[in-house]
């Protein structure tokens, strides 16, 4: 949704293509012993140059630079205990195959680098060699500190293939399928384990690997600690550092699992309560500080965090945000990662009668409550304007999709997190996934399984595209008139995604960092099934009824329905109209009642009445004609185009139009449509008023403020952003930018 779609794109056409054909020459070896064209020293020696040169590379800040990332056919990972698992050379591989009930054991020869993947040269037992390339490793880590050289690792049932430039490589897409081997374990060989400098490590004691895990903040130097059966006191300060080492690098899971609750200490009580926040477990986390406060009251560092976890759990209580501090933080942070709790308002997921589950409100909201407020499960930020110009494009070949931004790495984000947490898997595979078929096993080796072409699958069918800032691209399409935005940051929400696709829809998302914020549109009795646009229905052509093959559904709304029911000759007629009004308004001096008299033949190619199907051919002329009476300095006209442009959208509204007959007030009966441009019709409804009935001038402000909160997300800037002293008649302030 919104994600920056380029599958039709002739332009990026020529990687899926080049792709689909490496796939099918490479098919032709399956099965086959891979013919070794290199010796053991050019492979290296190649490779290394190829890092080098591409380390020398200096980017240009000028140039937004594009990769590429190929998914594979899709495969599942390992799901085999190690002990059932029989151990083969690397001379043993076939190409294009995934070697069963197999396992390699293999070292680094080779510093790693980073392109899509993690690779390295590596070397099994004999001494043979081949390329590794690991997907889905963390990347905010150095390839380095992933695959050092001389790392030892173990790769399950290992998958040979033909990569791109005609040479041979193991591609390893599942986390699961590799178990690093630290340099003490009994697998790794004795050639392996000696080297000048290292430690006699089958001599150390508890306290030397603690020692050790104190100086490099190394958690596996822990875990050997543990295995010397330490005393019961230096088992529990062994198991607190532990667990801080997994804080520090997003595995609360294990940490909590590393805090007995039958002896809490001062730093124990820390330690989870700094789990629970990793987790935004916010109730649990402040239970904690809590206890922690009461016991220890000279600990300054737990009073701040016990205020911030406060914070936190109010924010996912009630839905009370600072929204003009979110958007500062929003602006600055670089990723745009904002320290806040979700709320979930008053709604709820239920089964729906067609379309699987869905999201429905518990009570009776207005237009503009919020509805849900949620942080991203993973966010993943494209910058094009920073130092990090680049962006990837991932293709799908089994899908013919191809997508241009952050979702390959969003991709990785969330292996990554349901990797390091398996507690956290139900939120994500949860999620629909269409006809894939989803793994029973969860673990093995005590260690989780994460399908990274279930997560794929997930986020294509679930994912969104965001801006930094709604607020940021209203301004944009104010100062710019840009009808259409596709983004290349994207993230996962799950509560999110349970909503369902209408054109015509009753709630809007708008973003703030990689918070999501959904507020009703309409007002909305309870029991009420919550539904947004996928697509925008005006995206293309008003009349065009838009695709949704990609989420396997076709939309049956009211404006689909009647798009279906209405006849071609309709739709030839309407664009001939569409295109004589464009003329009109081009013209050195566009004559209004020309326009008004075309409007109205326009209006009579529909033959539903505007309030069951909006007649989006009519919305943008009006309001361009309220403009141009605007201009003029006829606010009565204005006013009748302006109300007009809102009718079309669906909006049934009493009072306010002249001639007026009492002082009846102005009143929104049904909302319609929501767009952004509709605050411009408000504010220009309000400048019209305010000269021929100022009664109504704070109404149509009003309206136009709760119009603006809707579809940015907030209110709080909506005077930074319009004001009655702005140059622009609608009241656009351009310093709002």
């Amino acid at each position: 949704m919104d994600t920056h779609d380029v599958s039709e794109e002739p332009q990026y056409l020529k990687y899926l293509v080049q792709h689909k054909k490496t796939l099918q020459n490479a098919q032709r070896f399956k099965g086959q012993q891979p013919k070794q064209k290199q010796s053991r020293e050019d492979l290296i020696m190649e490779f290394m140059f190829r890092q080098m040169a591409s380390n020398n590379m200096t980017p240009d800040i000028h140039e937004f630079a594009i990769r590429s990332s190929f998914l594979p056919p899709t495969y599942v990972p390992s799901i085999a205990p190690f002990r059932e698992l029989s151990k083969i050379m690397i001379k043993d591989l076939v190409l294009e195959t995934h070697h069963r009930g197999s396992y390699l054991l293999l070292r680094t020869v080779t510093p790693a680098d980073r392109m899509t993947a993690v690779l390295a040269i590596v070397e099994d037992e004999e001494g043979k060699v081949l390329v590794l390339q690991l997907y889905n490793q963390n990347p905010s880590r150095a390839a380095e500190d992933i695959l050092n050289e001389g790392a030892v690792l173990i790769i399950k049932e290992p998958y040979l293939k033909v990569m791109a430039d005609g040479g041979y490589g193991i591609r390893v897409d599942h986390l699961s399928d590799v178990k690093f081997v630290p340099g003490h374990d009994r697998l790794v060989p004795p050639s392996w384990r000696k080297g000048p400098g290292k430690r006699d490590t089958l001599r150390m004691s508890a306290q030397d690997w603690r020692m050790v895990g104190n100086d490099f903040f190394n958690k596996s130097s822990y875990s050997k600690a543990l295995e010397y059966f330490p005393a019961e006191d230096e088992t529990f300060i062994i198991k607190l550092n532990r667990a801080l080492a997994f804080i520090k690098v997003d595995r609360a899971d294990d940490a909590l699992r590393d805090i007995p609750d039958p002896k809490m200490s001062e730093k124990a009580l820390f330690r989870k309560a700094q789990a629970f926040y990793h987790l935004r477990r916010y109730r649990e986390c402040c239970d904690e500080f809590r206890i922690l406060c009461q016991e220890y009251p000279k600990n300054s560092a737990a009073s701040r965090e016990f205020t911030r976890a406060i914070k936190r759990l109010a924010e996912k209580v009630n839905g009370r945000y600072p929204f003009k501090q979110l958007q500062l933080e929003a602006a600055k942070l670089r990723p745009p990662h904002l320290d806040r709790a979700t709320y979930i308002g008053p709604v709820s997921v239920r089964s729906t009668f067609s379309h699987g589950r869905g999201l429905f409100t518990t009570k009776a909201v207005k237009a503009g409550d919020i509805l849900l407020c949620e942080k991203a499960f993973a966010h993943s930020f494209v910058d094009r304007t920073g130092f990090t110009r680049s962006a990837v494009i991932l293709i799908n070949p089994e899908t013919n999709r191809m997508t241009l931004g952050g979702q390959a790495e969003l991709i990785t984000l969330i292996v990554q997190k349901l990797y390091k947490n398996a507690s956290l898997m139900p939120v994500v595979s949860d999620l629909h996934h269409g006809s894939y078929n989803s793994l029973e096993v969860c673990e093995v080796d005590d260690a989780p399984v994460v399908d990274t072409f279930l997560v794929e699958q997930i986020v294509s069918l679930n994912g969104f595209g965001c801006p930094v800032s709604s607020r940021k691209s209203h301004i944009s399409l104010m100062t710019n008139q840009k009808v259409e935005e596709k983004f290349d940051s994207c993230g996962l929400w799950p509560m999110a995604s349970h909503i369902n696709h209408s054109c015509y829809s009753n709630c809007r998302r708008s973003f703030i960092g990689d918070m999501m914020i959904i507020r009703a549109t309409q007002d909305l009795e309870p029991n009420t099934e919550l539904v947004f646009w996928y697509t925008p229905p005006f995206e293309d052509k008003p009349d065009k009824q838009p695709d949704f093959d990609h989420w396997g559904f076709k939309c049956s709304c009211a404006m689909c329905q009647d798009i279906q029911a209405t006849q071609k000759i309709t739709f030839v007629e309407r664009d001939r109209l569409v295109a004589d009004l464009r003329k009109y308004f081009q013209s050195p001096h566009p004559n209004g009642a020309r326009i008004e008299s075309t409007l109205a033949t326009l209006a009579e190619t529909y033959s539903r009445p505007a309030s069951e199907v909006p007649r989006l051919t009519l919305w943008d002329p009006y309001l361009s004609l309220c403009g141009v009476y605007s201009e003029w300095n006829q606010p009565e006209k204005a006013i009748e185009c302006g109300l007009k442009a809102l009718e079309s959208l669906g909006y049934v509204i009493d009072g306010g139009k002249f001639p007026r007959a009492s002082k009846t007030p102005l009143v929104v009966k049904k909302w319609g449509l929501m767009l952004d441009l509709l605050v411009n019709c408000w504010m220009l409804l309000a400048l019209a008023y305010s000269q021929v009935a100022p009664e109504l001038e704070v109404k149509a402000e009003g309206y136009a403020k709760l119009t603006y909160r809707i579809c940015v997300g907030e209110d709080e800037t909506f005077h930074e952003t319009y004001g009655r002293h702005a140059d622009r008649l609608d009241g656009f302030l351009a310093e709002g930018e």
